[in-house]
């Protein structure tokens, strides 16, 4: 049984939040989507009402050395979006609510930071360094790290589903040391996903496009079990094709009629499939996508999938999108808030569709 945020009595209480700001940053550090700190919004809110003293923890990106991968980017626009909240419900009158400033600390663990965790107020807030800045985080998922950082808080709240299914200190590890539970995103995450499995409205049509093929034809053998139709990439076809791969429901697989060339290379499904994956995608009550149907980083083979997130929002189908590349598709192209559930999870999510269990998940239990 998981134990929600709510469960929790959080006032005056250091509260570790493991959050996911793994955001995209362009050359000089400067952030090109914020789609995952709006959504740790509501946790964090609901922490500083209360009184807590939100202690917040992410990585971001693969970090060698070097500052291109500071949270401090983080931090400023965290803030901002605070305060606007804050201006917009007026939530300012709970007796906790500070400034809704965010103290930025350059490291994540040490006497510095500790001391600086020991001074806070209920209501205020501190984000940490970037934890990949230690290799202990990541690869070795390091105990003695993970009581490192345990130390700064009373109570820990894991509200980054889109690394659940890493075994990472941050993730699995603090869990041995403290009281633990589900923010408030995390626990959305598994409800939405959860009643997709196990009692989606019928027909179900899932698409499933993208890049990462091993993992999306794994999803497409466990996600059949369950959808009316699945509509797969052209990447995906060849490699079930190449290797004579054999799945289980082949008669639910419908597969791309023809495609957009760059040479020899496919480089988006065609119209001929864009207007039949739309007649599919009219008679759905209930619709998942992950992975574009295209390289969606050039227009004129974005259009493609363009016309199918289109098609997704017209349908007034139950939509559930998720994945990395496809969440910034539809936040880019402007869509985004059409869907009805933009899930933050691309890995994780994946894994979790394909029926594993979420090491992040399975150590708060």
């Amino acid at each position: 049984m998981l134990k929600s945020l709510s469960n929790f009595d959080v006032q005056e209480k250091r509260v570790l939040l493991r959050c996911d700001f793994n955001v995209p940053l362009d050359e000089k550090g400067n952030i090109l989507d914020d789609f995952r700190i709006k959504k740790s919004l509501p946790t964090i809110e609901y922490l500083i009402e209360k009184g807590a003293k939100p202690v917040l923890l992410s990585h971001l990106g693969r970090p060698k050395k070097g500052q291109r991968f500071s949270l401090k980017p983080v931090a400023l626009r965290l803030e901002e979006l605070l305060k606007r909240k804050g201006e917009e419900s007026k939530l300012s009158s709970s007796p906790f609510v500070k400034t809704r400033e965010v103290k930025f600390l350059d490291d994540c663990i040490g006497e510095k930071v500790q001391k600086e965790i020991e001074k806070m107020k209920a209501g205020e807030i501190i984000l940490l360094e970037n934890l990949r800045f230690y290799e202990e985080e990541e690869g070795k998922n390091d105990e003695s790290f993970a009581q490192e950082l345990a130390k700064l808080g009373e109570i820990f709240i894991n509200d980054a589903f889109s690394v659940c299914h890493r075994e990472h200190a941050s993730i699995v590890g603090i869990a041995k040391f403290l009281a633990s539970g589900t923010g408030f995103l995390l626990e959305k995450e598994i409800k939405t996903l959860g009643n997709l499995l196990k009692s989606p409205k019928k027909p179900l049509i899932s698409l499933v496009g993208g890049k990462k093929v091993e993992s999306k034809v794994k999803l497409v053998d466990k996600i059949s079990e369950i959808s009316d139709l699945v509509l797969i990439g052209s990447l995906i076809k060849a490699e079930i094709e190449k290797k004579k791969i054999s799945l289980k429901y082949p008669q639910k697989i419908v597969k791309p009629i023809d495609c957009i060339f760059d040479g020899e290379r496919c480089l988006s499904i065609g119209p001929k499939t864009v207007h039949l994956f739309k007649e599919k995608i009219e008679k759905a009550k209930t619709i998942f996508w992950s992975g574009p149907f295209g390289k969606i980083e050039e227009k004129k083979y974005s259009k493609a999938s363009k016309d199918i997130a289109k098609a997704i929002i017209e349908s007034r189908a139950f939509s559930v999108v998720g994945g990395g590349e496809t969440v910034e598709f539809v936040n880019k192209i402007g869509l985004a808030e059409k869907f009805n559930y933009v899930s933050t999870g691309g890995g994780a999510m994946l894994a979790f569709l394909s029926g594993e269990k979420l090491p992040g998940i399975e150590a708060l239990k």
